[in-house]
């Protein structure tokens, strides 16, 4: 889908964006569930600003990178990535039903990074000779862009590792793609016997509608832990009203908020960058309107660091 393709989908026209539009690498991707959740002749819808491909991702930002996470640097095997001493990271797929424009892994070679079918058993025994790895977090591209066979076959030889106490999943699909939720795959996640953790990645309320919440009520039914990661967005979930909503939304649908993190400095996506100060304003009134467990740790990633950087911390 081109970018003009996708506002006349959604009853615009490039005139009635207050900016231009434009055509990049990273092409323009939306399944037909979130482009029906899309406000049909608003350009400032939340859900467009987070697809639509903008002029502004030309423009040559300073201080942006290809890698923003140095992720070239932390490989353990092709496929596996390791930024932390007790996980590791396995990039089960190349590719996902949606493109984010702020994705920090929008300049990925999947081909020469992601895990193959075939090297599956060499990754597992590099995994199993590092005892300190506890958790094992399927990542990508979306991992839940493998077929249910491909992940009957993964998930269970993951839970066989003898030092594995849980599996995480990092996902956009459950609210992207929401029929992605089959009963055979809900059964794969019951039957593991090792605690299973879903780490969804949703931006705004409006992306939790009634058919997304039937879907996580399946994976809650599974025996799921459901967590949710946001990015902080310039003009999309940037303000204490819409990032409470979005918090309290999480939680009607059986899902805890987790983090949400301060833009990565990816080349292409500047312009949806919120400034430390704004985050933290923002993370305050979230706290004094809130209850704790329902505001998201604020947080970085800095490249090397042992763990997420919280933004009480950073300089």
């Amino acid at each position: 889908m081109t970018s003009a393709a996708l506002l006349d989908r959604v009853g615009l026209r490039v005139g009635d964006l207050p900016c231009a539009i434009a055509e990049t690498a990273f092409p323009v991707r939306v399944p037909p569930h979130y482009l029906g959740l899309i406000r049909r002749g608003d350009p400032d819808d939340p859900l467009l600003a987070q697809v639509l491909a903008r002029g502004a991702e030309l423009l040559d930002a300073p201080g942006t990178l290809t890698d923003p996470l140095a992720e070239a640097g932390f490989g353990m095997g092709q496929g596996i990535l390791r930024k932390y001493r007790s996980r590791a990271l396995l990039l089960a797929a190349g590719a996902c039903a949606i493109h984010c424009r702020y994705c920090f892994r929008r300049h990925s070679d999947y081909g020469d990074t992601m895990l193959p079918a075939g090297a599956v058993d060499d990754a597992l025994a590099a995994i199993a000779a590092a005892p300190e790895i506890r958790e094992v977090i399927l990542s990508g591209g979306d991992p839940l862009m493998l077929s249910d066979t491909r992940l009957a076959a993964l998930l269970p030889a993951i839970a066989a590792l003898p030092q594995v106490t849980n599996i995480r999943i990092h996902t956009r699909m459950p609210t992207t793609v929401p029929a992605r939720v089959t009963p055979a795959l809900c059964a794969l996640l019951a039957g593991l016997g090792t605690p299973v953790v879903i780490v969804l990645h949703t931006n705004h309320a409006q992306e939790l509608d009634g058919v997304v919440a039937a879907a996580l009520a399946d994976l809650r039914a599974a025996g799921v832990h459901l967590l949710n990661q946001s990015v902080l967005l310039r003009g999309i979930n940037d303000t204490p009203p819409v990032a409470a909503a979005h918090a309290r939304r999480l939680f009607a649908c059986g899902v805890l908020p987790y983090y949400t993190h301060l833009l990565d400095p990816v080349a292409g996506a500047a312009h949806f960058d919120v400034p430390l100060a704004e985050a933290r304003a923002l993370e305050a009134a979230l706290r004094a309107d809130l209850p704790g467990y329902l505001v998201p740790r604020f947080v970085r990633e800095v490249p090397g660091a042992d763990s997420k950087t919280p933004i009480w911390a950073l300089d």
